[in-house]
């Protein structure tokens, strides 16, 4: 059994190693003096910049086909690169990214919206999510009625990623009811890509974190029939393609800050004196630091094993779950405990550690909470397609 690293996998990761601590982890200071006075962290042309460098130094377009001029990554370098950019707070991703669905497109819908999302020129955003729709897909209520050669959409959208910044949405709406309910979602919804100027309205909503989503608002918004992405009544599969492009990602970026919190706080720890000696000597901060190092190694062979998966070609969904459900949790107890090491100082906004604290907490909910997770889990062991004895049975 091999778990050494190739040498383009050492290579890439070194790369963006670097990447991050020249160019992203200097930025720091500047970004939580901007988030502390409201405003935008990473401002777009600054994310541009940093973006045009990488891509000068061949990294761009990560998870985009080679096709399409992009890396064309494998799932464990993928995840490589994510835990070496979960080192910096900072909302930094490469460029040349579009959503995986856009891909399906047509020819013609290629050149209108992919092409020009990989470049940068255009911005999206996949809006499923509803008020009374979460978790639970099958609840989706906005809807899309037939009029001639197009289609009227209404409807609300919550929490959506990018949503105050869309140039379009990709937005799921029930086209036929009846199919719906006699196939528990998986007929009778639509996958539409509307673009701003076709009518709907987005409105920021204010979190305890820095992540800014969006509510979306279509009030007889009309799109062409040709928007329809896909074919009628089969977006179900397409958002669940979207939903399941990759859930180790997620706790791979935890697994990057989480190496980070701990070294911040082992350094914390040899620097701060307390009756005489450094608080590193004391039992209680010696043992936050070995729990925290042995539940972020157990992470990290969760995460690189679902991606290990992703690679084979086998199925990865309980893996990708556990990592997700292990990473959200994990995560939040380790930068508690950082937070306090560093005692009130942890507990300010000066330094990221709080940041952190409240970034974190998000990795429990979105994207599949930790009950959905469970869930999940358990009904894959319970119905026998997944078992106990892992990925060497």
């Amino acid at each position: 059994m091999d778990f050494s690293l190739s040498e383009e996998e050492r290579s890439v990761r070194d790369w963006v190693r670097t990447f991050v601590t020249r160019e992203i982890v200097p930025l720091e200071p500047e970004v939580l003096r901007r988030e502390r006075a409201g405003e935008a962290g990473l401002p777009a042309d600054e994310l541009s910049r940093l973006q045009d460098k990488a891509k000068l130094a061949g990294v761009w377009g990560v998870l985009t086909p080679e096709e399409y001029g992009g890396m064309g990554l494998g799932a464990v370098m993928t995840a490589l690169v994510e835990t070496e950019l979960g080192k910096s707070f900072v909302p930094f991703q490469f460029g040349g990214y579009a959503d995986n669905i856009l891909y399906l497109a047509s020819q013609d819908q290629r050149q209108r919206y992919l092409l020009p999302t990989l470049s940068g020129e255009l911005k999206s955003c996949f809006a499923i999510t509803e008020p009374g729709a979460g978790s639970d897909v099958r609840a989706i209520r906005t809807s899309a009625r037939r009029d001639g050669n197009e289609w009227v959409i209404n409807g609300e959208k919550t929490f959506i990623t990018g949503g105050n910044e869309a140039d379009f949405a990709i937005v799921f709406a029930v086209t036929d009811k009846d199919a719906m309910q006699q196939a528990g979602a998986s007929g009778g919804v639509t996958c539409f890509l509307v673009e701003r100027d076709m009518g709907w309205r987005s409105q920021p909503i204010q979190t305890m974190g820095e992540w800014g989503p969006a509510s979306l608002v279509f009030d007889e918004v009309r799109v062409p029939h040709e928007a329809i992405l896909g074919e009628e009544g089969e977006g179900f599969d397409l958002a669940m393609r979207w939903i399941g492009q990759g859930r180790y990602l997620l706790p791979a970026r935890a697994v990057g800050a989480c190496e980070r919190l701990i070294e911040m706080g082992m350094e914390h720890a040899r620097n701060r004196t307390t009756f005489g000696e450094p608080i590193a000597e004391r039992q209680a901060i010696q043992w936050m630091i070995a729990d925290s190092a042995v539940e972020l190694e157990s992470l990290r062979w969760l995460v690189l094993t679902a991606a290990w998966q992703v690679d084979q070609g086998q199925d990865s969904r309980q893996g990708q779950s556990m990592a997700k459900l292990y990473g959200g949790i994990t995560a939040n107890q380790i930068v508690d405990r950082m937070l306090q090491v560093h005692g009130g100082m942890g507990y300010t906004r000066e330094l990221p550690v709080e940041r952190w604290y409240r970034e974190l907490r998000l990795l429990r909910i979105y994207e599949g909470t930790d009950e959905i997770q469970r869930r999940t889990i358990a009904r894959n062991l319970l119905k026998g397609h997944a078992h106990v004895r892992g990925v060497l049975g």
